[in-house]
């Protein structure tokens, strides 16, 4: 018994982090209907400028918010200079031009730092955190995590419900041209949503780092469950790329400790397969909805 809460709440501590890509892939869905295949890539390209400001300052706090500006700027550029390019073609140019700056990122960003793996600090412990006699396998790293993640989800939320920009910048995915017509700046809508997105996968690029390390390609596994998250709960839902990222977090942590840390690769893709037989529109997404 005390195993399986073990593996629970390591489950649970490395769904948060799926579920802070998930978040960044729905948050760029919902505003600009493209699903980015380079965000994991773009959050290991912030999360090494974040190391070089760290080591520069000696200050984590400075390389935290280095990472979240580099992330934003890095997503608005990559949407006005590439995306937008493409974005009045078929639905997959766009997908493959991601794919293509997925390839790029992951090719130049060893020019620069190196390829090796690099430790990256945290800002809190990742030992197991302490009550009493009991040890809790949590940390204070994982409960600031939990912590990051849920305030992201709650501020997508407030952000796409209730503000004009947010509303706007939905409108602008679904119709562009009747949103230019009622005065919209979609261009601007339109690069502003990547920026947030990748400022969003950035927090997830700075919360991976710490458990496993960073080296150029740190972030193509996460992408894998990040997705497959996103897609579990439902593209246009945050709440569903919470319980999306928390269910596979849970779910892969029970595949690896019960029958072996090399499946847990092979079980995502039977998660994801499955997903897409039963429920393609994901649990938190009605099909009306997604039609509308």
């Amino acid at each position: 018994m005390n195993y399986f809460i073990v593996l629970t709440l390591t489950g649970i501590a490395a769904g948060m982090i799926y579920s802070a890509l998930a978040l960044a892939l729905v948050l760029i869905w919902r505003a600009t209907r493209i699903v980015n295949f380079a965000q994991g890539a773009m959050a290991m390209t912030t999360t090494y400028i974040a190391l070089a400001v760290i080591r520069a300052t000696d200050n984590y706090w400075l390389g935290f918010v280095a990472a979240l500006l580099a992330g934003l700027v890095l997503g608005a550029i990559a949407e006005r200079f590439l995306v937008r390019w493409v974005e009045t073609g078929p639905p997959l140019n766009a997908v493959i031009l991601t794919l293509g700056l997925f390839l790029i990122l992951e090719g130049v960003v060893p020019m620069i730092w190196g390829a090796q793996i690099q430790s990256f600090p945290a800002p809190f412990s990742i030992a197991a955190t302490q009550v009493g006699d009991t040890f809790i396998a949590l940390s204070h790293f994982n409960l600031f995590t939990i912590g990051l993640v849920l305030l992201v989800m709650l501020a997508m939320l407030v952000f796409f419900r209730f503000t004009a920009i947010g509303l706007q910048m939905r409108a602008s995915a679904f119709a562009p041209d009747i949103a230019r017509l009622l005065g919209v700046r979609v261009g601007r809508l339109l690069s502003l949503g990547w920026g947030i997105a990748s400022l969003t996968g950035a927090i997830a690029g700075l919360l991976v780092a710490p458990t496993l390390l960073l080296y150029p390609s740190n972030m193509d596994s996460i992408l894998v469950y990040g997705f497959t998250a996103a897609v579990l709960g439902g593209l246009d839902s945050p709440v569903g790329a919470l319980v999306g990222g928390l269910a596979i977090g849970m779910a892969l942590s029970y595949i690896g400790g019960y029958l072996g840390g090399d499946l847990e690769s092979i079980g995502a893709l039977v998660i994801l397969i499955g997903i897409l037989m039963v429920r393609p529109q994901g649990i938190f997404v009605h099909s009306a909805e997604r039609r509308a």
